[in-house]
């Protein structure tokens, strides 16, 4: 039985991280051709490994800082090269900094806007032509909660005003996609659970904090995210498109 991306040519960025491994994982094992990359070169290949072990198949290109403009139109391009096309663009990964207002730096503002926003516009931009000459093809970007609503406890000024961005741009591609067959949509999770955050939950007084406003009671898993982008990803939502989905615990719905 053919997967729900069976053959289909799919380039995940941040694939070194929790939620990009996952949607690595999810993506072959539904029939993908896996183009990763990631900045962490060592935790790329591991994720290469697991998805071959599991009879999938990924090719992983690392390390690629695609904050560099010629980076990520160097992989986008080596990617296309390799299979001679590209169907699916998720731009997964994302790099913010935190501190309130007053005490947020001109390089921690930078840092985030470079490493959450213009990554994905590098990448878009790189695939575009390709998904273009494929007939069409789907981007999901991520976005954040914090597109949405403000946290005053985690200083993420920054990541709000990048993954604000993310959603009005993923709009924008959406409506510059239609005529050529190309759809774009974005996914807002709120607080997953990661590598990188497993010590800061590790204090039951920080992790009943963040617990406290969601309906759902726990923190969410980088699988929650990635099926609703295999979702997105393939024909089934066919229907839509410029839309932007919450993966939230309900933290918006009060």
């Amino acid at each position: 039985m053919a997967g729900r991306l069976d053959q289909k040519v799919v380039l995940i960025t941040g694939t070194g991280g929790a939620q990009g491994r996952a949607a690595a994982e999810l993506f072959s094992a539904e029939g993908a051709k896996v183009v990763g990359c990631d900045v962490n070169a060592a935790e790329n290949e591991r994720t290469v490994e697991l998805v071959t072990a599991a009879g999938g198949e990924m090719a992983g290109m690392a390390p690629v800082d695609l904050g560099d403009s010629q980076q990520a139109r160097r992989w986008v391009a080596d990617a296309a090269s390799v299979h001679g096309r590209i169907d699916v663009v998720f731009n997964n990964a994302a790099a913010p900094r935190f501190a309130p207002i007053a005490e947020l730096t001109d390089d921690d503002w930078h840092f985030t806007i470079r490493n959450e926003l213009d990554l994905i516009f590098y990448v878009t931009q790189a695939a575009w032509p390709h998904l273009i000459a494929n007939g069409g093809g789907v981007i999901v970007n991520t976005a954040s909660v914090q597109g949405h609503v403000g946290i005053a406890m985690n200083g993420g000024l920054a990541h709000a005003a990048s993954k604000g961005g993310v959603v009005a741009m993923t709009r924008q591609l959406a409506a510059e996609g239609a005529p050529h067959g190309i759809r774009a949509n974005s996914i807002s999770p709120g607080t997953v659970a990661s590598q990188a955050t497993a010590a800061l939950f590790s204090d039951p007084r920080v992790l009943d904090a963040v617990l406290a406003p969601l309906l759902v009671k726990r923190l969410g898993d980088p699988a929650d995210v990635a099926v609703l982008a295999l979702y997105l990803a393939s024909d089934e939502s066919g229907y839509v498109t410029g839309a932007d989905f919450l993966v939230d615990g309900g933290l918006t719905a009060t």
